[in-house]
């Protein structure tokens, strides 16, 4: 495959597992509205990906996207050090054609925030007003933007330039692959007690191996006898949500949230409305989602090398961990 075809693939998947069904397409439409009315010399600051692609935190960071991939040295964290990881395997004969990571680096980075106001969608779902999400979501946005605006965000995007290896990152549109799996999974359950979410999630292979690692599934509110109620997963949009949604999740009838991790401000909040939290694990959740996707790319004869902390798991049922 092209670098640009996988790209293509990411976003196609992503957007088949967006909780927002058709209305990314509209939102794409506004961006070429908006693109149009602007001036020459605004359009050479617009970034035109997001005129096709609705994830700012999904990109092509270097390459053409004409280079033929063959190899990926794949992990969660793709930094200068797994940078120069892929160049020694380059040394020593194995062939990387590319180095894709889960989660941003460079501009995908900077512009993280842009991808979050789909939590609003998420609270809709789950029964909150759609006017009420968007109201939440506001201040958070701006909260993470601030926060991303004085990192260094190029490192390791330059050492891959430099040492002429292509890089590609695949945040929200795998983090959508592992949230329908998982929501679809509980909507279809029969779990009574929280318990039972637990034993749910340990059926789960990229789960059950990190739970071996330390670093599984586990109760962060409630209790194990306690009773789940309706069950809302929560594993995409970029980052944590609002601190204000917590209260409006226990009045819509959320017994359960499952999350890839949560702030301690979260967990008293949780806590405080009687929500009962399981932390999935964020390594394994990230794992699922990425291995959803590279199947994919393996129909497609491309060979996967697993690193920087992804539990590779085949869905055909061959296991493959790392």
């Amino acid at each position: 495959m092209k670098l640009k075809e996988i790209y293509e693939l990411a976003i196609s998947m992503g957007k088949r597992s967006d909780i927002r069904g058709n209305y990314v397409n509209e939102l794409l439409e506004k961006k070429a509205q908006e693109y149009e009315k602007l001036s020459e010399d605004e359009k050479e600051f617009f970034d035109t990906d997001n005129l096709d692609n609705p994830y700012n935190d999904t990109r092509i960071l270097v390459g053409k996207g004409d280079e033929e991939i063959k190899t990926i040295l794949c992990g969660i964290d793709i930094e200068t050090p797994e940078i120069l990881l892929a160049d020694r395997l380059r040394e020593k004969g194995e062939k990387i054609d590319l180095v894709l990571a889960h989660h941003p680096e460079g501009l995908a980075r900077a512009e993280l925030h842009g991808v979050m106001n789909m939590q609003a969608d998420m609270l809709e779902q789950m029964g909150i007003p759609i006017n009420i999400a968007e109201g939440i979501m506001a201040s958070r946005v701006a909260e993470v933007e601030r926060g991303l605006m004085p990192l260094n965000h190029q490192r390791s995007v330059d050492a891959a330039r430099l040492l002429d290896i292509p890089f590609m990152c695949t945040h929200t549109v795998t983090d959508n692959l592992v949230n329908k799996y998982l929501q679809d999974l509980f909507d279809d359950a029969e779990c009574v007690t929280v318990d039972d979410v637990l034993k749910k999630l340990y059926e789960i292979p990229e789960y059950h191996r990190a739970r071996k690692l330390k670093a599984g599934p586990k109760v962060l509110v409630g209790d194990k006898k306690r009773r789940a109620g309706k069950v809302f997963v929560k594993m995409t949009g970029g980052t944590s949500g609002s601190e204000k949604s917590y209260e409006k999740l226990a009045a819509a009838g959320i017994g359960t949230i499952i999350s890839m991790h949560m702030q301690d401000k979260h967990r008293k909040l949780a806590k405080e409305h009687n929500i009962n939290v399981i932390i999935a694990g964020h390594i394994a959740s990230d794992s699922l989602g990425m291995n959803l996707f590279l199947d994919e790319l393996e129909l497609q004869g491309i060979k996967i090398i697993p690193c920087s902390g992804l539990i590779r798991k085949k869905r055909n049922g061959e296991l493959d961990f790392h």
